[in-house]
């Protein structure tokens, strides 16, 4: 099975490579998008702000944590649930203090997820925020900040190569151990569902998003590859957006910003 998966992951990187897409952002939800930030930002760092693709000098409201080149954003809304149990398992950040995280965190507001454990030499805990996000914190010195996507699916390796053939990244194992997508600034990995995923949308994370030059040739390319798209591409505060669905009921955005 090893074997045969890697043979499908080699299979797909050459069309992957060809329309990559650089990943873009993470939307949760939460009833106060500010508290919400606020919180983000004293556990995991990062820059409080707020939508700025359009141009056109509109201030939108504080409502995202830019995490370099990765937006945490933030719907505000009572979430439907959290995010275990459905496709997007959890987020995961990298951090030196993690033990020192975890006990902030529960003093204020989150919870810890059983016990520290140790995985390629690394700590790692998981803990859930207060609106029901799972995440996980791991102290890996080659990726700070925002870490990895932590999938849940009943057929990992086909998900996998689904997210490699339509939105590319480089196939590779985390830590020499997790096969996964690297996409420069983040992983996205994936894991064995005990039963099918709930749809993430509505949940305290919602969706994924991914980031186009042009997202008209990018919807042609994804259409033909047969990838479901439940909101066309259309203009929306000065940029373009679409959504499609990815495997396991994920919500996946896509995105053409004004300027790239």
């Amino acid at each position: 099975m090893k074997k045969y998966f890697l043979l499908l992951i080699f299979a797909v990187m050459f069309v992957a490579k060809s329309f990559a897409a650089p990943y873009d952002h993470v939307h949760l939800t939460a009833p106060d998008a500010l508290e919400a930030v606020n919180w983000y930002v004293k556990h995991f760092g990062g820059e409080a702000g707020r939508f700025d693709r359009a141009g056109d000098g509109t201030v939108y409201p504080i409502d995202r944590v830019f995490y370099d080149d990765i937006a945490l954003i933030f719907f505000e809304r009572e979430p439907t649930g959290g995010s275990v149990g459905t496709g997007v398992d959890h987020i995961g950040f990298s951090l030196r203090n993690v033990e020192e995280v975890v006990t902030n965190i529960i003093q204020d507001g989150g919870t810890q997820l059983g016990d520290f454990i140790e995985f390629s030499g690394m700590k790692i805990a998981f803990v859930e925020d207060p609106w029901g996000t799972k995440i996980e914190l791991i102290n890996d010195a080659d990726l700070r900040g925002m870490h990895h996507l932590h999938l849940a699916s009943a057929d990992p390796e086909k998900t996998l190569a689904w997210y490699a053939e339509n939105f590319g990244g480089e196939s590779d194992s985390f830590a020499g151990v997790l096969p996964g997508l690297n996409y420069g600034n983040i992983w996205l990995l994936v894991a064995r569902a005990d039963a099918a995923p709930a749809l993430t949308q509505g949940r305290s994370l919602d969706h994924l998003g991914w980031k186009y030059e042009d997202l008209t040739a990018a919807a042609e390319t994804l259409k033909a590859s047969g990838v479901e798209f439940t909101v066309e591409p259309r203009s929306f505060r000065g940029i373009r957006i679409s959504f499609v669905e990815g495997p396991d009921g994920v919500r996946i955005e896509l995105v053409e910003p004004a300027e790239m």
